[in-house]
């Protein structure tokens, strides 16, 4: 009798129905032409695969399978290359680039022939290929007394073609790599051409085609390499193109290319802007920002410095502008700390030479000591940790800067002072918003400017009235700590008000006319009698003076 079930019998019909299936599908690709589908992981199949090495092997198969094929490649089309570049005496000019597009055919059926063979020497050949394709156009006008072709009009366009067709072929073949190399000859097709209009509108349609295939094929090194090659061929077209046998001299005729600059890094950060994971910055959004910051100003600022020194006030402003307006868009989107840190920080820099190219020293060491304070409150904002640290470092710099190079210190020097105080208030304000857990920036400030005002206030003043005003300084201490209930305040009135009776002490008995030298130690005398008995009340009433050291956030 025989045991097998019904089931038994038509799940073993159902798997046999699906092996008949897959073998015929198979046989269909395999007719085809088209790439199957591999189900195992055996080491027959996967040595197939391009760039791909395996732990398991040695470091002679990886160098011989994969180096090696790399090094012939590009030894073989170097000496292709070579052999275009030969005069060919009186041969028909056409001969050298209807050459290159034979061999390049070849290497193109070469690479279609073994990509089941080779898959990784198939793709590296492709590339060859497409390369001897582009330069054998190139042959037709350039590189040569006698060129096939004459007009630079008709080349370019026969460059643009061929560029059209390559981005098609690696495009298809869902190679990043060989986009790259495509990138490259769109970017040498606009630096061949004469024409600025041609070289702006063929870069910008290269810079949007890379950010486009960032954000659908999730090719993200494409865009930094569209940066890169873009700002590069902005800086060569205005040093007369010396790529392309221009002499070397800077030749920018007209402000739109200059303003160009600042369009690229808008369009690059698009790539960033319409991510698919926009909460998080990986290594290549970040090299991403720190590029097009800093390479993208640095190029703008360059051009504009050499070719329209007349608009550096107006350029970096626009630029400031453009970057701060970045950081704000990246911040709201997605709450960005490095996009934005990175951004915000080129804005401020652009500020920074807007305001020293419009005022001369020392007045511009006073205008970008208030600039900090424009800083840390964007930092606020940003809620950024790190702009603040920053801007600190900056704004010491700036007044150290002052003290070496401004001259005489004047009045105007009280204004690092002043900053500092405000910079610490806007700080401790809001300090919830940048998660400060600890008080080291905010004194950090208030330290600075608990030395700066007395430094300023020393050289500024009349020799009389140094005493005087350093004693006002120190009561609106007293009596901010008493409005705000902060004892930070308190203690730098009372450090203030010990250097003045230490000053008095030295200057008033041997510099200070009788006039002055006893109006300050009056002053002083009353003063300190005054705070005195404000203690003194506070010990026996209290009520007045309750929660004195609450540090309140107003």
């Amino acid at each position: 009798m025989s045991t097998d079930r019904p089931e038994n019998n038509e799940v073993e019909q159902l798997r046999k129905t699906l092996a008949n299936l897959e073998m015929r599908i198979s046989r269909i690709e395999s007719h085809l032409g088209l790439a199957t589908v591999p189900h195992h992981t055996d080491d027959a199949e996967t040595s197939n695969r391009p760039n791909e090495i395996k732990s398991g092997e040695s470091l002679e198969f990886q160098v011989g399978l994969y180096w090696f094929a790399k090094a012939g490649i590009t030894a073989l089309i170097i000496g292709i290359i070579f052999l275009l570049l030969q005069p060919f005496g009186s041969i028909n000019p056409f001969f050298a680039p209807i050459l290159g597009y034979f061999v390049g055919i070849l290497i193109m059926v070469l690479s279609w022939g073994i990509r089941r063979v080779s898959p990784m020497i198939s793709s590296y050949l492709k590339g060859g290929g497409l390369l001897v394709f582009y330069f054998s156009t190139l042959r037709f006008h350039y590189f040569t007394n006698n060129s096939a072709i004459a007009s630079s009009s008709i080349e370019i366009l026969l460059l643009i073609g061929v560029t059209a067709l390559s981005f098609v072929t690696t495009i298809k073949a869902g190679s990043v790599y060989l986009t790259g190399l495509s990138l490259t000859f769109g970017y040498c097709s606009a630096l061949a051409s004469n024409s600025f209009q041609i070289f702006i509108v063929t870069v910008l349609v290269l810079l949007s085609l890379s950010v486009y295939l960032s954000v659908n094929k999730g090719w993200h090194s494409l865009p930094i390499y569209s940066l890169i090659l873009t700002y590069f061929s902005q800086l060569n077209w205005s040093l007369n193109n010396p790529v392309f046998g221009g002499e070397i001299r800077v030749n920018v005729s007209n402000y739109e290319s200059v303003i160009a600059v600042l369009g690229w890094a808008i369009i690059f950060s698009v790539n960033s802007y319409l991510r698919k994971q926009p909460n998080e910055e990986s290594g290549n959004v970040v090299t991403g920002a720190v590029l097009n910051s800093v390479i993208g100003y640095g190029t703008f600022f360059t051009l504009t410095a050499i070719s329209f020194p007349d608009r550096l006030f107006v350029s970096n402003l626009l630029a400031a502008l453009t970057f701060l307006t970045l950081a704000v868009v990246f911040w709201l989107k997605e709450k960005s700390r490095f996009q934005t840190f990175f951004y915000a920080m080129t804005g401020y820099v652009a500020l920074s030479a807007a305001i020293i190219s419009q005022f001369r020293m020392p007045d511009f060491f006073v205008w970008l000591c208030w600039q900090s304070l424009l800083v840390v409150s964007t930092a606020v904002l940003f809620r950024s940790k790190f702009i603040v640290v920053a801007n600190f470092v900056i704004y010491l710099m700036i007044f150290l800067s002052y003290l070496l190079f401004g001259g005489k210190v004047n009045i105007a020097s009280i204004s690092f002072g002043i900053v500092a105080l405000l910079s610490a208030r806007v700080l401790n304000w809001q300090k919830h918003r940048l998660d400060l857990k600890t008080e080291k920036m905010r004194n950090a400030y208030l330290v600075s400017a608990f030395f700066i005002i007395p430094y300023a206030l020393y050289n500024a003043m009349p020799e009389g009235y140094i005493g005087i005003s350093w004693l006002g300084v120190a009561v609106v201490y007293y009596i901010v700590s008493l409005v705000l209930k902060n004892m930070k305040y308190r203690w730098m009135a009372f450090g203030t008000f010990l250097i003045t009776a230490v000053y008095l002490l030295i200057a008033g008995t041997t510099r200070l006319s009788g006039t002055y030298r006893i109006l300050s130690f009056l002053l002083l005398g009353i003063v300190l009698l005054f705070i005195s008995y404000l203690y003194g009340r506070r010990k026996i009433g209290g009520s007045a003076f309750k929660n004195l050291d609450s540090d309140r956030n107003k």
